[in-house]
């Protein structure tokens, strides 16, 4: 791991509205997958955390590449400033609960569809909403866009814990999820499976794991933790992480890869990080000394992303880019989403 004494490359967004614009801003790689997949973009479950970012990343692709397309962004949208967001980006908007047959049926055609709803945090209180949301909502989706190339979100969580030293899970490896949120997102990826060999629907699974903004993600848990001198749990003791921005562009990337049956990649940072090494870095940058506690397990949820890379090359935000943007961000008291991670769990109980 290297996340050391290097100094960032570039300067960390000093802004919500330069953060905004950095993780929507398209890659040449986004714009190619999009020139390849002609027509409507369909984007459910778009009031969650990514989904401002993805809508957003789509909406400028596909002007830069002068395609006459719609964007369209649906949610339950229970903040109304985020539908505003994005009609101010030139993104529609529809407020519907995918959940409801109806309302999806209500929903307009696109050959391109990217699905990212899903239940993660109260499923220990509410499994069965869980399971819900994560499984029969998905079948549905797939039943109502049948036609269409469907990139669909699941989690690295659908792996077991393997040995620090081995690399991460690979996408052929053999699932083992823990805990029921891990068991609900590999149901997930059973039934597009399933639906994706009844009707040679397109699908793209991206398990995706750790995805950082400046508001929320593993690094900011951390430099919060650090800053207020709470302790860190290490017993998870090592991580992937990627910047949300390069996480979006995987994702859309991923558009032209759909087959059936579907297309299973790992999303997320190429380097295991070490909880320790970044909390030390952390209280480097912050000035503060962590609190430590616990031993680090020879074991840990990691992901490999060989084929990650093989596609689409490294991330364009390093790892020490991005604990340097986070540390400054916090710093500076700049704004977060009060959305931990909870990527000490080891148990999978959210």
């Amino acid at each position: 791991m290297s996340t050391g004494q290097t100094p960032a490359r570039r300067a960390a967004p000093r802004s919500e509205d330069e953060l905004e614009d950095r993780l929507s801003s398209p890659t040449a790689g986004v714009v190619d997958a999009l020139s390849s997949c002609p027509g409507d973009i369909l984007i459910l479950g778009a009031g969650g955390k990514m989904g401002v970012s993805l809508a957003g990343m789509a909406r400028r692709a596909a002007d830069t590449a002068s395609a006459r397309r719609r964007v369209i962004a649906v949610s339950r949208f229970r903040t109304p400033s985020t539908a505003l967001r994005l009609r101010s980006r030139g993104i529609e908007t529809v407020t519907a609960d995918l959940a409801n047959r109806d309302a999806l049926d209500s929903l307009p055609d696109a050959p391109n569809v990217i699905y990212l709803a899903g239940q993660k945090f109260g499923t220990r209180e509410s499994p069965g909403e869980t399971w819900a949301t994560n499984v029969v909502v998905p079948a549905q989706v797939a039943e109502r866009f049948h036609p269409a190339r469907i990139v669909a979100l699941s989690t690295g969580n659908i792996y077991p814990l393997t040995p620090v030293t081995a690399g991460g899970s690979r996408e052929e490896d053999a699932p083992g999820p823990v805990g029921e949120y891990a068991w609900s997102c590999l149901g997930r990826e059973r039934v597009l499976e399933h639906a994706s060999g009844r009707r040679a629907t397109r699908i793209a699974i991206v398990r995706l794991n750790y995805a950082v903004d400046l508001r929320y993600g593993v690094l900011v848990d951390l430099a919060l933790r650090v800053a207020s001198g709470a302790p860190i749990d290490l017993r998870m003791g090592h991580v992937n992480v990627i910047w949300q921005g390069d996480a979006c562009a995987r994702i859309i990337q991923c558009l032209p890869l759909a087959t059936a049956p579907p297309y299973l990649i790992n999303v997320t940072g190429a380097e295991t990080l070490s909880i320790r090494e970044l909390a030390g870095e952390l209280g480097r940058r912050l000035r503060r000394e962590p609190v430590l506690s616990g031993t680090e397990s020879g074991e840990a949820l990691l992901s490999s992303t060989s084929r990650a890379l093989a596609l689409f090359g490294p991330p364009s935000v390093s790892s020490a880019d991005l604990l340097a943007w986070v540390a400054e961000w916090v710093s500076r008291g700049g704004a977060t989403l009060g959305k931990p991670t909870h990527f000490e769990e080891r148990g999978g109980s959210f």
